[in-house]
């Protein structure tokens, strides 16, 4: 065979201009914002990390293939996160902490203040703002060529990135052996009623032939790694390329440099 014959990535950037984020290396994907990301664990202002949230956002529909699952993963899920995860925070907010803040709602002896209500914003404003830098890649990158560029560009062992890669795609497939043993159960009528009683003995019944069936896949997954002479070798031939380009290195430099700029803007103010 024929070393590095294929280059999807090329294909990728000629046919889709705009939606740039598929033709990026994901390494390059993730240390663009991986410096961001960690520092605004350390924050505790508003507009940082909400600066962070509207970037990613607006990167993510430029850069990327707009689905309805992604725009309401965007728009719905992680807003509707965002606000219960503030509310739930301003309520387990220490009351000595904001007891000289102004009170915000009084419920008999029960007073929600001020402090607590930006300590819960900040929070989910925070956590938002880390979620949606992390879809910046985990949109727009697929698990294999994830591994192929750990093992390209970070010359992790292909020994244990494609082993990751063969574990991790077992996922799939336990839904798709579930799918055919409840039809399978189905067309013999072992449906067994529909109280919670009922679901949960099918669950149990689930469970033998699910591990039977995990098990001849390990089987024949192991027979091919060993036809393929798997670890035999230190290296391997790669079919597909996975190239770390100018245009990565320029997404990693244009990200950091305009998290430096955000940092630069808001955080000074945020210094006790």
């Amino acid at each position: 065979m024929s070393a590095q014959t294929f280059d999807p990535y090329a294909a990728i950037a000629t046919s889709t201009p705009r939606q740039f984020l598929y033709a990026l290396n994901p390494l390059a994907k993730i240390a663009g914002v991986a410096p961001a990301m960690l520092v605004l664990v350390f924050v505790r202002d508003l507009a940082t990390p909400a600066a962070f949230l509207v970037l990613s956002v607006v990167l993510i529909a430029v850069g990327a293939r707009v689905t309805w699952r992604i725009a309401a993963l965007l728009f719905l899920a992680l807003p509707i996160g965002m606000v219960a995860i503030a509310a739930g925070f301003s309520l387990w907010v220490d009351a000595d902490l904001v007891r000289d803040t102004p009170a915000v709602l009084q419920l008999g002896d029960w007073t929600l203040r001020e402090g607590a209500v930006i300590i819960g914003a900040a929070t989910a404003l925070r956590l938002g703002a880390i979620v949606a830098l992390a879809l910046i890649g985990g949109l727009t990158t697929t698990g294999p060529d994830l591994v192929r560029a750990s093992v390209q560009q970070l010359r992790v062992p292909y020994r244990i990135g494609y082993t990751a890669l063969a574990a991790f795609r077992f996922v799939p497939r336990f839904g798709h052996e579930l799918s055919v043993i409840r039809a399978a159960h189905r067309v013999r009528g072992h449906h067994g009623g529909n109280g919670p009683f009922a679901r949960i003995a099918r669950g149990w019944g689930y469970i033998v032939p699910l591990l039977a069936g995990a098990i001849r896949h390990a089987e024949r997954v192991a027979l091919a790694m060993d036809s393929r002479a798997f670890g035999a070798h230190p290296t391997r031939t790669e079919r597909h390329l996975v190239p770390f380009r100018v245009r990565d290195t320029v997404f990693i430099v244009v990200s950091i440099a305009a998290s430096v700029a955000i940092f630069a803007a808001f955080f000074p103010w945020q210094l006790p």
